[in-house]
């Protein structure tokens, strides 16, 4: 059977990806001020990153449900074998909801949790795509997913620690030394667990460390693909993909923006970089 590629919206990836592949995006909520948003559905991520900086409380996150994948499992399973690419199941209850729908639907179904989020479950689509193009059946594809877990690496650093202090993620201490002496915390994500690996002084600085993380995971790019991402700070962007297109020569470079899911957390600008096999 053809394969239809499903994922959710905690996966950040091309957008142009999203069209060649015709890869239905499951959308998790986003609540404003107590007002629902379907992510990337009622609000753009344009208007998500403004929102931001306009309001004082911290958006939340909820799960995508039971209901979003019954109904897209029940269109799609009579003609398609599903891979469905979930968002780290230590994150949210989302990858719970796909598999209970899973298991309520007749069909080739088969649901992967990527242990990871953004750009580093973007990693898996990507693979997916590329496992897609060689015409793989759903399990082999799930198999190759599998098989990627120890070559996908995701960097990120939040131009602010406020709005992570906002959502309890790092206490006010650690917060405000780090705001008083311009630090840029580095985080990984390996495993579902968040980590912050070290502390960069200044902005400047913030893009070699990044790259430099990179280059100690790996001993060359040349089969590699990496993605690069960024929210509302496309200047800083620039520079990143500048300096990121001069010093890796992978296999391809990818572009993307983070959405609300993961910059509800983090605030509207930030950036980041991922690499995979």
């Amino acid at each position: 059977m053809k394969i239809k590629l499903m994922c959710d919206s905690l996966c950040d990836i091309p957008m142009e990806l999203a069209e060649k592949h015709n890869i239905e995006i499951i959308p998790l909520t986003i609540i404003i001020e107590d007002k629902e948003y379907k992510d990337g559905v009622d609000m753009t991520e344009e208007e998500f990153y403004e929102t931001m900086k306009k309001i004082k409380t911290v958006p939340k996150t909820s799960q995508a449900t039971y209901m979003q994948f019954k109904e897209a499992f029940d269109k799609y399973k009579d003609e398609y074998s599903i891979v469905c690419i979930s968002g780290s199941s230590k994150s949210s209850g989302t990858y719970q909801s796909a598999v209970m729908a899973k298991n309520d639907t007749d069909g080739d179904i088969h649901i992967f949790d990527t242990l990871n989020l953004s750009l580093g479950s973007g990693q898996y689509v990507i693979k997916a795509c590329e496992l897609i193009d060689e015409g793989l059946d759903a399990k082999s594809i799930v198999d190759g997913l599998e098989a990627l877990r120890e070559s996908v690496n995701l960097f990120f650093v939040p131009d602010s620690l406020e709005y992570l202090k906002r959502s309890g993620r790092v206490s006010v201490t650690t917060a405000a030394i780090g705001n008083m002496l311009s630090l840029k915390p580095v985080f990984s994500v390996k495993d579902g667990n968040i980590s912050l690996l070290t502390k960069v002084r200044g902005k400047k600085n913030v893009i070699h460390k990044l790259i430099d993380l990179l280059k100690e995971q790996y001993e060359s790019f040349e089969d590699k693909n990496v993605m690069i991402g960024c929210g509302a700070n496309k200047n800083e962007f620039e520079i990143l993909k500048k300096e990121v297109q001069e010093a890796i020569k992978a296999k391809n470079i990818y572009l993307t923006r983070g959405g609300a899911c993961i910059c509800s957390h983090t605030g509207p600008d930030i950036i980041a970089i991922s690499c995979s096999n």
